[in-house]
């Protein structure tokens, strides 16, 4: 198997990521395992045999789109692949989707919390379709926040809607389908044809996981670490632990992210 493909990664500017890991360490209550730029961040790859990280950025307000993409594409290399981010409610975003398009990116991301927003609301259809008509992948933080109240803003439910609304929609949940609401991701999601990451599922569920993984389709978990908020040797770890079998390690580590990447 060639290196591992870490599909849900957080880095920022050098100038930044000191002071926007200490502000956001404080906001969530959680230390951050590396300095949280790039050079910490491949350094760290290096370490436990990831190949490729996915950045995933997140825009708190449509003024910092245009910040976001120049830094994404100062940044893309072999190794780090950025995924820009626009505001749900950018009255422009048909423009910042071709933007990103143009800028030969992969996808984008969402986070519902960071972005105040609720995933199945209808004024974003739009925006869905667009993105899917562009073929663009979509990484979307699902489930709770451990930095903001329990507000049901993007759990199951709300994700299966998007998903029957959106079949092409290239959509990918984070945190193994809804983060701390998995016995909803098992009731609305489990066997169905949606792409889990499995960043900071590991760490928090024993048995559930592994039953989860076991009985979704095997070509739609894609191995993630939500990196610098887990430790990603750790993550590879854990994973390697739940002794899934060589064949679906592989796909998780590697294969279901390259296709999916190469889709695009």
């Amino acid at each position: 198997m060639k290196g591992i493909i870490d599909f849900h990664t957080h880095a920022f500017p050098d100038e930044l990521s000191e002071r926007v890991i200490k502000m956001l360490e404080d906001e969530g209550g959680v230390k951050a395992h590396i300095g949280g730029n790039i050079s910490s961040l491949l350094a760290s790859m290096d370490n436990c045999g990831i190949e490729k990280s996915v950045i995933c950025n997140i825009a708190t307000k449509p003024a910092q789109f245009d910040s976001i993409l120049q830094w994404c594409k100062k940044i893309g290399s072999e190794r780090i692949i950025p995924f820009p981010s626009f505001h749900p409610y950018d009255p422009d975003f048909k423009d910042r989707i071709d933007e990103i398009k143009r800028g030969g990116f992969k996808g984008i991301k969402f986070h519902p919390y960071y972005q105040n927003f609720t995933i199945d609301e209808e004024k974003i259809f739009p925006v869905y379709k667009k993105i899917s008509d562009e073929n663009l992948i979509l990484v979307m933080h699902t489930g709770f926040d451990f930095a903001f109240q329990r507000i049901r803003i993007a759990d199951p439910e709300k994700i299966l809607t998007i998903v029957e609304k959106f079949p092409s929609l290239k959509l990918v949940t984070t945190h193994l389908g809804a983060w701390e609401q998995w016995g909803e991701v098992e009731q609305f999601l489990l066997g169905k044809p949606i792409y889990m990451e499995i960043s900071f599922s590991l760490d928090f569920l024993d048995a559930t996981v592994k039953k989860i993984i076991s009985n979704h389709p095997p070509e739609y978990i894609l191995f993630g670490t939500d990196s610098p908020w887990t430790d990603q040797q750790n993550s590879v770890s854990l994973l390697k632990g739940l002794q899934l079998g060589e064949e679906k390690e592989a796909h998780i580590f590697r294969e279901n992210a390259v296709k999916l990447l190469e889709s695009v």
